[in-house]
Parts: C-alpha cells; sequence; structure tokens
C-alpha cells in the first residue's frame, strides 16, 4: 500500500468515526522514522482508544498490519504505528498540553559551514 493511499484511508476513517480536529503533518524532512503523523482529538478515552481500534480494523481488512498500539483506556493519548504513519488520538486537554503541531512545525537550524 502506497504511503499516500494509507494516509488517506486514515484520514477518512478518522474523520467518519468523529475524530475531532484532524491535522496531517508531513514530517518527511524532519525525521526518519515515519513520513507522516495525524493528529486527532477525541472526545474521552474510550473514544481515543476507539478510534485507533477502528482504523486498525479496517486497514488489516485491507491486508495492512499495523506495526503496533500504545495507550489504554485510562491513557489521554494514544498512538497507532503503521509506519509510514503514525495516528496520534488525544484528547483535548493531552493535545493543549503536548502541542504536536507546534513541536514537529520548527524547522531544524541551517548547519553552517566550518570555516
Amino acid at each position: 500500500m502506497q504511503t499516500e493511499e494509507l494516509l488517506k484511508i486514515v484520514q477518512t476513517i478518522l474523520d467518519d468515526r468523529k475524530g475531532q480536529d484532524i491535522t496531517t503533518l508531513d514530517v518527511r524532512d524532519k525525521t526518519s522514522f515515519t513520513d507522516y503523523m495525524v493528529i486527532a482529538t477525541g472526545t474521552s478515552n474510550r473514544h481515543l482508544i476507539s478510534l485507533c481500534d477502528y482504523v486498525a480494523e479496517k486497514l488489516k481488512e485491507a491486508g495492512f498490519k499495523p506495526l503496533g498500539v500504545e495507550g489504554d483506556l485510562s491513557s489521554d493519548w494514544v498512538l497507532l504505528d503503521l509506519g509510514d504513519v503514525i495516528v496520534h488520538t488525544m484528547t483535548a486537554q493531552a493535545r493543549e498540553f503536548y502541542q504536536l503541531e507546534k513541536l514537529w512545525s520548527v524547522d531544524r537550524p541551517k548547519e553552517t559551514e566550518a570555516v
């Protein structure tokens, strides 16, 4: 499955399952461990788990196996690792506190050549 196709499926499922404020960050030029991060706000801890579980279930049906899930019913942040796409579902409070969009939008300082 192509990365862009995977990304589109994730975005659609999160939207269909009532994920809120869905944001996609292109981090290809900032890190080597993934290409995109998709961040969505859930209405409760149970909703966070449900969003990730549903994405994982639908991708498995399409023949794609997720790498792992971090978080449980007591978590205010659940992460679904799909390799080239990482899904973060968070409560509004956790999202405000961690500010992943701000963290990953910072550009790397340009390296200067040694004289």
